[in-house]
Order: C-alpha cells, then sequence, then structure tokens
C-alpha cells in the first residue's frame, strides 16, 4: 500500500505482527549522563503521578539521563554533587570528550549476545537524549557546538549488533526536548511545553535527524520523546516511513498540542501504533497495543547510587511482564550502561533471571494474544494471568499455591481437556468444580518467580 501525506491515510497502517508477538523489548540509555551517572534517590516516577507534585520530582529527578536539567535548577542535589565532584567551573558539555574516551571499550556484540539470551525480540537506543547529543556522527551536526556527537557511529554499530544476534532493531530520539535549542529550566510539568523547540532551524534539524536514523539506519520504530515541534507535518513524515518500511511503528509521543488532563499528565491526541506508558501499566485489557518502558531501577539512564533496594527483583520483574502480556501490552526494558558501555552487574542479573524463567515458559509469552479476561485468581488468592495462542490457553500463576489441588476460578474445560505445567512432561489431574477448576500437581512446584499451566483444548470462561 502506497500511504499519502493525511491523517487518515496513516491511520490505516497495520500494526505490524512482529511487534506485536515481540513482547519484550530492549531500551538502551546511554550518553553524556553516563559520565556522571548520578542522581538522587528519590523514588519511581509511578509514586510521583500517584501525587501530582510535579515540582517536587523535577529539584529531586532520579532520573540520572536529567542530569543537565537538575544541574541547572538552584540547590538541586545534582547541583550540590556536580559542584562537590566536578567543581562548578565544569560545563555538562564537557562530559562530550570523557564519554567518547570511555565509549572507545564498547563492545556491541556483547550487548547483543546478551539480549538475545534474555530472549528480547528487540531492543531501542537513544540516539538523541534532551541534551541533544547524538549518538552518531550526523549529516546534520548541531549548529551551536562543535563535534557534539559521538566519534564512533555508536547507532551503526548497534543497529549492526542487534540485527546480528536475529533482534529487531529500532530507535529513540528526543524530539521534543534539545536543551542545545531551547536551555529553558523545567521545574514544573507546566514548564515542558515551553521548553520544546519551536524555531524553523530545529524543524529542520530534527526533521533531518528523523529522515537519517529512517533511511541511513532503517530504524523499525520511530520511539519519538516529549513532544514534537507544532510546525512538523507529521502526515508526511510518518507517510514517508511506511512507505519506506511498511513494518514499521510508531509511538505516540509525537504531541505537538499540549493539554493537561486532570491529573496533572500531558494528554495526547496524536496519531500513533502504540502507547507507552512509563513506570506503569494498564489494569485491563486494550484493544490498541501498548508498551510499557521502565528502567529494572528508577532511572533510565545508569546512577551509580542506586543499589539492590532501587532494582525489581526478578520475581516481581516476571510477575509485571507476565501481567502487561496479558492485557494486550509489551515490556520495553531499560538498560543504563556505563559511559564505556559495560551494564552493571546488578541490571545483568535481573535481565538474565527474566531470561532464565522465559527459557522454561516463553510459550506462554511470545506469539500470545490476550483472552477472554486477563486475570483470575486461586481459591487460596494467588493471581493468576491469561494468555492464548493456537487453540490453547496458558493460566500463569503468580504465586505457588499454599496448597492441592488448587482452583483457578472461570474456567469450565470440556472432557478430555489436557492441562500440562511448562517445563514438566506428564498431564496433570483435574476436576471440574462449582467457581472454575481444581488441578493437582504430581510433583512439588521447582523453585520459580511464576507457573504456567498449558491448557488445550482453550476452557470457556465463567465468572
Amino acid at each position: 500500500m502506497h500511504y499519502q501525506p493525511t491523517r487518515a491515510s496513516v491511520e490505516t497502517h497495520p500494526l505490524p505482527a512482529w511487534f506485536d508477538n515481540a513482547k519484550l523489548g530492549i531500551f538502551v540509555h546511554w550518553g553524556l549522563y553516563s559520565v556522571p551517572g548520578w542522581a538522587p534517590l528519590a523514588g519511581e516516577l509511578s509514586e510521583i503521578l500517584a501525587t501530582g507534585d510535579w515540582a517536587k520530582w523535577f529539584a529531586n529527578n532520579p532520573y540520572a539521563e536529567w542530569y543537565m536539567n537538575s544541574w541547572r535548577i538552584d540547590g538541586s542535589a545534582t547541583q550540590r554533587y556536580h559542584a562537590e565532584t566536578f567543581g562548578a567551573d565544569h560545563s555538562y558539555f564537557d562530559f562530550a570528550s570523557d564519554f567518547n574516551t570511555a565509549a572507545e571499550q564498547w563492545d556491541p556484540d556483547a550487548w547483543g549476545s546478551l539480549f538475545q539470551r534474555v530472549h528480547a525480540h528487540y531492543a531501542v537506543l537513544t540516539t538523541k537524549h534532551h541534551d541533544g547529543f547524538t549518538l552518531w556522527p550526523s549529516h546534520t551536526p548541531n549548529p551551536f557546538i562543535a563535534n557534539y556527537h559521538a566519534r564512533r557511529d555508536l547507532v551503526g554499530e548497534f543497529m549492526d549488533a542487534i540485527r546480528g544476534r536475529g533482534l529487531t532493531a529500532a530507535l529513540y530520539y528526543s524530539g521534543g526536548l534539545d536543551w542545545t535549542f531551547n536551555d529553558t529550566v523545567i521545574q514544573d510539568i507546566a514548564d515542558i511545553p515551553k521548553a520544546v523547540p519551536q524555531m524553523s532551524a530545529y524543524v529542520d534539524y530534527a526533521n533531518a535527524h528523523w529522515r537519517e536514523l529512517i533511511d541511513r539506519y532503517q530504524t523499525m520504530i520511530l520511539w519519538n520523546d516529549i513532544a514534537y515541534p507544532a510546525a512538523t507535518d507529521l502526515n508526511m513524515l510518518f507517510a514517508d516511513y511506511y512507505n519506506t518500511l511498511p513494518e514499521g511503528v510508531v509511538n505516540n509521543r509525537f504531541t505537538q498540542r499540549f493539554q493537561l488532563g486532570a491529573d496533572g499528565n500531558i494528554v495526547t491526541d496524536n496519531f500513533h501504533d502504540f502507547e507507552t506508558p512509563e513506570y506503569a501499566a494498564f489494569p485491563e485489557i486494550r484493544a490498541k497495543k501498548w508498551e510499557s518502558c521502565r528502567g529494572i531501577g528508577a532511572s533510565f539512564g545508569y546512577n551509580r547510587n542506586e543499589g539492590p533496594a532501587q532494582h525489581l527483583t526478578v520475581e516481581n520483574l516476571v510477575r509485571s511482564f507476565v501481567d502487561i502480556v496479558s492485557k494486550n501490552g509489551n515490556l520495553l526494558l531499560n538498560v543504563g550502561p556505563l559511559a564505556d558501555g559495560t551494564i552493571p552487574q546488578l541490571q545483568r542479573e535481573r535481565l538474565l533471571g527474566l531470561g532464565a524463567w522465559l527459557d522454561v515458559n516463553g510459550a506462554a509469552i511470545f506469539d500470545t494474544r490476550p483472552w477472554v479476561v486477563a486475570d483470575s485468581e486461586t481459591d487460596d488468592g494467588v493471581g493468576v494471568r491469561f494468555t492464548q495462542k493456537e487453540g490453547n490457553l496458558y493460566a500463569t500463576l503468580l504465586d505457588t499455591p499454599a496448597a492441592q489441588p488448587f482452583e483457578i476460578k472461570g474456567l469450565r474445560c470440556a472432557d478430555g481437556t489436557s492441562i500440562k505445567l511448562l517445563g514438566g512432561s506428564a498431564p496433570l489431574a483435574w476436576r471440574a468444580t462449582d467457581g472454575g477448576v481444581a488441578v493437582t500437581l504430581a510433583d512439588k512446584l521447582p523453585a520459580s518467580p511464576a507457573h504456567v499451566l498449558h491448557i488445550s483444548p482453550a476452557p470457556a470462561y465463567q465468572p
């Protein structure tokens, strides 16, 4: 199909099966902010979303990738840290030399190998964050700071390494904020619209970068952030993108008109293939595809302050992932490497723990679709999440039932139904009950963050 530069035409773009099937992606936040690698410990974004206290959030921003903004807020913890560690006269832009020196040690294939071991199906690299530094030597260089880019073509090497491992490679670009074009210090949510560069020079600059990421690197996602300058004809950009890469997808962060919702968050009405809740998940099955993005800790960029207490446990990571997939979501799980590209050990441990669970239970995740309902529970209160594939139902227990048999509420299995534990071999004994189906395990459940029952054929549901 040939797309026309109109909203009506780009809205006909179907969601590609690869993105629907992928379920797990790896986000990578890597840039100048990885050199200081520091932010205060102020909790996760979800806590701020609940309170709406955005001024407190920005003054104590736990996102290390926002270091440049936090440093410019008078009296902030980041400003104090910067002065004590680097000196008050040390510019943020001076980190460029340090980053380029450190990045010479980066081994892109080590990332590809790790992401493959985790069973990620795609990966997304931040090509330019809000500080404006680009991870590739663009044909359209920054007009204000000479050589403000990576010496190595980190983007190109990333794409080659990811594709070389059989994953889909994609790119992030901060179209809405660039502090080299608009240095407004963001201290509250209402400051964000004021900080979006709207001048024609930036419109041309950002558009040229996106065209380069499409034509030069064939990014399979346009993962934009925050917003986009209002003067851009996005229908033209999206139509050209789909005509070049029909299997590509566009996220929902190309906001050109700002509106704050009742909860104080930005409401978007722009065209998109998928939504992107951050450090959050939807509570129900959504017809529209979505992707939850979050760090393993409370920051996307590397934060040297974060220890085990700030990192998701493997158990919570697995259970959150299962919940997201049951409701038609993907998980874009972030890693924040050090400046030299090393992924910190705590992050590696969590990734490999998720990968080990998927070694056994991946059939319940990949290529699946939501079922009639997303969730239920056992008679002793263990949460259950459902996915389906090829006429079969996967029921994932989010904990270990305390006793046997245990009942899963709402399931109506026909005679001859087979129920097996993924990772096991023999069919399990089961019987119909007034409330659902009671299952008896042949052996004690192995230690695992979650346990998956394969039920064939898929039963009916009756609450």
